[in-house]
């Protein structure tokens, strides 16, 4: 459901890509909904780790990210 809240935006590198996909994934686990992103069933989260799911993506190449 799209509110006036919601926006189009130009996604112009590849860490704006990042957060955004992070942020989709993430938010089912921020409500409570799930431990993981991944166990969301309409989550594309489980597609980006290579598990199985009903959803059909296109996955969005991006850099290895490096935490220390």
């Amino acid at each position: 459901m799209w509110t006036h809240e919601n926006h189009a935006v130009v996604i112009y590198s590849q860490e704006f890509a990042r957060e955004k996909l992070d942020y989709l994934h993430n938010n089912q686990v921020r409500a409570g909904l799930v431990r993981k992103p991944e166990d969301y069933i309409y989550s594309s989260a489980s597609n980006y780790v290579e598990m199985e799911n009903v959803l059909e993506v296109i996955i969005i190449e991006l850099k290895w990210k490096t935490y220390f």
